[in-house]
């Protein structure tokens, strides 16, 4: 267990400060390469095995799935035993299915694998930013979670884009085969870059009152608030990269695999967006940049309406910027409005941002089968802007009763 010292929270110029960056970093490249690895790869699947769209996508919402299952215990288990533990067991672990995978015939067999493979990706999204608020100063915690989530992005984009290109070249079993040796060596450098907690204190008490603690969270009005975002913002964000590719392949482009995982290139918009979001917020403050990332998400999934490939493109880049500007601000936002348990207020962020993934990925599927992508589109574009013009007069009401 780790125990708490007296001790003062790191800060930039602090050389731990960094090896949290890059350790997190590290694990954060892994774990969401690991996530979306198979979304390039649906239409291929749907060939392969001779399975429908929506069972195809159950590749990646099925993974989301078991995220948020192990979300959820691992969130109590981090309050309880520490961070550095479960993100270090979390990368190291969740490389075995990799090399297990490529193995089977069963597209099933696939799909369980995949669950628990989402589970023991977990540890890492469970416990980092909470890591992050204890470890690190105050005044920096924006800007250190902006950057962790920066490679968020970039493992999203890293995992699209080589197992689209490795699989136009190979196959599919061999991406999954150099993932698998990419994440045992990124585990090893998290185990070793990693600093041991010097902050955390254990929660005490029973489970039952970890229980309680944990709803008491959804007592929060302003917690609450920025869950339902996180389910819209994923929702919206994770509905148009799922059906991209079945778009991209049918009329009038019929681009290749390969052409089509260049597309995931504009998650690099997100990288750089994370970390100015988070430095816009500490001039401008959090609420305008994150109501400024909705509006651009919007916009920018409003103009892959375009039927040219180049104007899609640039549409793709100005969704990344407004997704990750808004979903960086919003997990900060958390940690911050949570006056205890840190880690389940994080986790239940996340887990709302899962489900959103989950929804976006599979339950968006009728929309896709009855309207093809200008109607997923519409809804995808349209629900962010009602849901943030309901936010904005519920803070507004309960401002009026503070």
């Amino acid at each position: 267990m780790e125990n708490r010292t007296e001790r003062p929270a790191y800060t930039m110029r602090d050389a731990a400060f960094w090896k949290i960056i890059g350790a997190l970093g590290f694990a954060s490249l892994f774990v969401f390469a690991a996530m979306y690895t198979t979304q390039p790869l649906l239409p291929l699947f749907t060939e392969e095995f001779g399975v429908s769209v929506s069972s195809s996508s159950l590749s990646v919402s099925l993974t989301t799935l078991g995220l948020i299952f192990g979300l959820l215990v691992i969130s109590f288990l981090s309050d309880r035993h520490g961070r550095t533990l479960y993100i270090k067991w979390s990368v190291a672990l969740s490389v075995i299915p990799f090399f297990i995978m490529p193995l089977t015939d069963s597209f099933w067999l696939i799909l369980i694998l995949r669950f628990l493979q989402g589970f023991t990706l977990a540890g890492v999204p469970a416990a980092a930013i909470a890591y992050i608020s204890e470890e690190v100063d105050r005044k920096s915690v924006s800007f250190a979670t902006s950057l962790y989530i920066s490679t968020n992005a970039l493992g999203g984009m890293a995992g699209r884009v080589l197992t689209g290109y490795v699989t136009e070249h190979y196959s599919w079993q061999t991406a999954f085969y150099g993932l698998g040796i990419a994440g045992a060596l990124i585990a090893a450098a998290v185990i070793f870059l990693l600093p041991k907690s010097r902050r955390f204190e254990a929660a005490d008490g029973t489970a039952r009152q970890d229980m309680e603690a944990f709803l008491f969270h959804l007592k929060n009005p302003l917690l609450l608030i920025s869950f339902g975002l996180g389910i819209v913002l994923q929702l919206s964000f994770t509905g148009v990269w799922t059906f991209l590719p079945f778009h991209l392949q049918g009329d009038p482009f019929g681009l290749s695999l390969e052409a089509i995982s260049y597309t995931y290139f504009a998650y690099g918009i997100g990288v750089i967006g994370s970390p100015l979001a988070g430095w816009l917020s500490d001039r401008l403050g959090i609420r305008p940049v994150r109501m400024a990332g909705v509006l651009i998400l919007s916009a920018g999934i409003l103009i892959t309406l375009a039927e040219s490939v180049a104007m899609i493109v640039i549409g793709l880049c100005v969704i990344c910027l407004g997704f990750f500007t808004a979903h960086s601000l919003t997990a900060a936002t958390v940690g911050r409005d949570a006056t205890h348990h840190k880690g389940s207020a994080s986790s239940l962020y996340l887990v709302s941002y899962y489900v959103g993934v989950a929804a976006g990925s599979t339950l968006l599927s009728p929309l896709w089968a009855a309207g093809g992508w200008t109607l997923l589109v519409l809804f995808a574009a349209i629900i962010p802007v009602v849901y943030l013009a309901f936010a904005i007069a519920a803070r507004k009401r309960l401002a009026a009763r503070a």
